[in-house]
């Protein structure tokens, strides 16, 4: 027997002695106990192949008929009521326009020109290519966000490559298969859209404070295949001159130019005499305003941002009076809206002075005045008797903007900015301007689209399903700028996300129905109180939870773990103080395990899938593992800098 299946039939009889032993250890079984049993039933069957959705939906309706005494008319009844509920969850619609969108970029062939365009640009870094694949896939999984996809393009493009250029296949794969799972975390993530349906936090804060960990994650996957590569360069060579060859266009070679000349000296000078009357103008004035690109940008860019960071808007302070009030004055007039006083008060009007035209002098003028003078009073000041509501236009505009000295994050952030524009004038050959062509072909269009949808989300623009229509709506038009929308196309594409959006739909009906059965049974009070009596402080909780959530990704998806287990956690989090959106960041990161964890690695089946045929599965899972490594190394240090994943969200949402 194979090792996989010993492994999960260990796990399965570890299952079983759980149950037999908590049964026989009981004097009397309760619903609560009835509620665990469900529970580990439901896990067995899952590792038995069942499926997920309606294991969940079927455990959950037998267990309720069973708490019900065999009132088959409740349980339907919990049963659609649960199915409604979830249904009804505005959130979810996100879902299948976010899978619309990542099958849509996936088909418009941009991963091919990205991964290129990649690994000629980071051609002299240590490991360039496993460097380049870990990027691409951060850029795509934050395109897409769909693993099986990632993981499938990026074993056809970038597995044979690194396997032709000498790379140990165990790092290549992990590279892969690492790299492919971050659309778990990026947004825009369909697991942080569960978890929000779930434990009730809003989608838009658990994507901005999902950005920086997911950032955080790659870097330490890129730092890591850097070291290695540097260190041991027999497992990661250094590319062949061949390899990082660029291939100059016609035109440009006619110049004549080499791919080691300086392309804005060459191209300046080709606007002089009629050396090269074979090169039409229109030519080397497109390729001088690609040079000349990213200094505008740079220049638009900073000033634009300059004069929202630094210009502080006064706001006038309008002095609306209230109704009775003399304007100016802090206490109530005697013909005010008050106690009415003897004389002068709201009372009955007169027949001759009742609603009518206003007259010339008395009655409603403009400004108004009290309502009346009571005897004694004195009369207002002609200056008080002015409410300010008439001065806001002219004292608007007469008041100046007041400027303020540039934040900190600005100089940062554009310090490193302008390092980087004034590295590319410095070392600007035309091998480097084609590399810089072929990223606005593919790196480019990405970025715009990543940016529209998730900026518009994070600055709080739109709602995520807006976003997520907007974003459908960019991949049919990228995917018609590259000529690759068909009629074939939007109906596979479509196929795919009725697909997958009834997946997870089912799985969050199925989680629905489970989870009411489980409160019903009592097994979440069992629970709660077995975790309150090991009086827990709130870092022993979180470890705890942690383990738990990393060794379940070993036998179950995330998917399975979302939705059957977290309902179990997020109620133990107000007893211990844990910020729900925190947990779920931490969640999230962990669930990385999921789809790397032999023997359920479902990224290992997807490359195994698509590798060359001596590319065992032993490889890939040995390959995977470093990669776990990292994983709790970015889990360690979120928990220990909280601020990694909160510090976006209480800056943008006040947290």
């Amino acid at each position: 027997m194979r090792k996989e299946l010993w492994f999960g039939f260990s796990i399965m009889g570890a299952v079983l002695l759980s149950i037999v032993w908590l049964l026989l250890g009981v004097d009397q079984v309760t619903h609560g106990h009835q509620g665990l049993l469900m529970l580990s039933l439901v896990v067995i069957a899952i590792m038995l192949g069942f499926p997920t959705a309606f294991t969940l939906m079927g455990m959950g309706m037998i267990f309720t008929w069973l708490a019900y005494d065999g009132d088959i008319q409740r349980t339907l009844d919990l049963m659609v009521q649960a199915a409604y509920k979830s249904m009804a969850n505005d959130v979810l619609i996100a879902i299948p326009l976010f899978v619309f969108m990542g099958y849509l970029v996936e088909r418009a062939n941009l991963i091919e020109k990205l991964f290129k365009s990649m690994h000629l640009a980071m051609a002299r870094i240590p490991g360039s290519l496993g460097v380049a694949t870990l990027v691409t896939c951060t850029i795509f999984a934050t395109a897409t966000g769909i693993v099986g996809a990632v993981v499938t393009l990026m074993g056809l493009l970038a597995l044979p490559a690194m396997l032709r250029a000498g790379y140990s296949t165990p790092m290549a794969a992990g590279a892969i298969t690492a790299g492919g799972c971050l659309g778990i975390l990026l947004p825009p993530s369909v697991l942080l859209i569960l978890y929000g349906a779930t434990a009730g936090v809003s989608v838009v804060q658990l994507y901005a404070g999902a950005f920086f960990p997911g950032l955080m994650l790659a870097a330490l996957y890129v730092g890591y295949f850097v070291v290695v590569a540097k260190l041991k360069p027999q497992w990661a060579p250094p590319l062949s001159a061949a390899d990082r060859m660029v291939q100059l266009p016609p035109l440009t070679q006619a110049l004549p130019a080499d791919t080691a000349q300086y392309a804005p000296a060459r191209l300046l000078n080709a606007l002089k005499g009629k050396r090269n009357a074979d090169v039409p103008l229109a030519h080397v004035l497109r390729q001088l305003g690609l040079v000349l690109l990213p200094g505008l940008l740079f220049a638009v860019l900073a000033t634009s941002t300059w004069r929202a960071a630094t210009t502080v808007q006064i706001e006038a302070e309008y002095d609306i009076p209230q109704i009775g009030m003399e304007s100016g004055s802090a206490a109530p007039s005697a013909g005010g809206l008050a106690d009415p006083p003897v004389e002068g008060g709201l009372q009955e009007p007169p027949a001759e002075d009742g609603l009518q035209e206003p007259p010339v002098e008395g009655g409603v003028q403009a400004p108004p005045g009290a309502l009346a003078e009571p005897p004694g009073s004195e009369p207002a000041p002609a200056a008080a008797a002015t409410p300010s509501v008439a001065a806001p236009p002219a004292a608007a505009a007469a008041e100046p903007l007041a400027r303020q000295a540039a934040p900190t994050w600005w100089w940062v952030g554009f310090a490193v900015l302008g390092a980087a524009v004034a590295c590319f004038y410095l070392f600007l050959s035309f091998a480097r301007l084609e590399i810089f062509k072929m990223l606005l072909a593919s790196f480019f269009p990405l970025l715009v689209l990543i940016l529209a949808v998730l900026g518009s989300i994070v600055f709080g623009l739109t709602t995520p399903t807006e976003a997520a229509a907007m974003g459908a709506l960019g991949g049919f038009l990228l995917a018609a700028a590259y000529r690759r929308l068909s009629m074939g196309v939007v109906k596979e594409s479509v196929y795919l996300t009725a697909k997958t959006s009834a997946m997870v739909c089912w799985l969050f009906v199925g989680s629905a129905i489970f989870s009411a059965a489980f409160a019903l049974l009592g097994g979440q009070e069992l629970i709660e109180k077995w975790v309150l009596s090991m009086n827990l402080s709130k870092v022993e909780f979180m470890v705890l939870s942690q383990i738990v959530i990393f060794l379940l990704g070993w036998p179950l998806e995330w998917t399975e773990i979302i939705v059957i287990f977290m309902p179990i956690f997020i109620p133990l989090l107000d007893h211990f103080g844990v910020d729900p959106l925190f947990f779920g960041l931490l969640v999230a990161l962990n669930l990385q395990t999921a789809f790397l964890s032999p023997p359920v690695a479902m990224s290992a089946f997807y490359l195994k899938g698509v590798a060359p045929p001596h590319v065992t599965l032993n490889q890939i899972f040995l390959g995977m593992i470093p990669f776990m490594g990292i994983q709790i190394l970015a889990i360690v240090l979120l928990y220990l800098w909280p601020d990694i994943g909160l510090w976006l969200p209480q800056t943008l949402y006040g947290r």
